[in-house]
């Protein structure tokens, strides 16, 4: 019999094999797929070379989450001490970081109105509060990644996008980020808020 003159399947057997083979896929995937998200080959295997490098230049790696208070908490409040005097700082990530970093996060481009302590007990958490400008109203601050080499504090705020018709108030966020308690050993660190354009930094001194 030729290509020509054989008679195509009925259409109620195609529709029948397509039930057969999705149905039960459909069953099996939800029922075995691993929860979280999905695997994208390139953002995982960038995230796992980051991990590497940092693990090979001797860098701890911590996310804090950030609180966005409506009014800044004054100074007293969040130091228990001598306040930090801070001075600027070349924009971008200290050295080595920047160089060991697969890809160089997007950072706000400054910082003004810091507050921090410059001392603490090392059973104290460290309390950070700044403003800093945000480029769109479809971005807030979500947190920061702390990273920790030696006596070097490199504090690196990161962005969340604002889903559906929601948009900040004000390009101008404060945000209080607390380092906890234990974190730090004894001694002197020199912690960098890390801007695109430029940076802050002070001394924290651990006791």
């Amino acid at each position: 019999m030729s290509a020509a003159s054989r008679k195509p399947w009925p259409l109620r057997w195609i529709v029948l094999t397509i039930l057969l083979v999705i149905v039960p896929y459909t069953i099996l995937t939800l029922k075995f797929r691993k929860p979280g998200h999905a695997f994208e080959p390139y953002a995982d295997m960038k995230a796992q070379a980051n991990v590497n490098r940092l693990l090979d230049a001797g860098y701890r790696r911590l996310t804090l989450p950030a609180e966005r208070p409506a009014v800044p908490y004054p100074a007293a409040t969040l130091n228990r001490g001598k306040p930090a005097q801070s001075i600027p700082a070349p924009g971008g990530l200290p050295t080595p970081l920047g160089e060991t970093l697969v890809e160089i996060p997007r950072m706000p481009a400054a910082y003004r109105e810091l507050t921090a302590p410059a001392e603490i007990n090392t059973l104290q958490p460290a309390q950070i509060q700044f403003v800093c400008q945000v480029d769109s109203d479809k971005e807030q601050l979500g947190g920061a990644d702390i990273f920790l080499h030696d006596s070097s504090v490199v504090i690196v705020p990161y962005f969340e996008t604002i889903v559906g018709a929601l948009q900040v108030r004000t390009r101008d966020s404060v945000v209080l980020i607390t380092l906890p308690a234990g974190l730090l050993p004894v001694g002197a660190h020199t912690v960098t808020l890390a801007g695109a354009r430029e940076s802050l930094r002070w001394t924290l001194q651990v006791r």
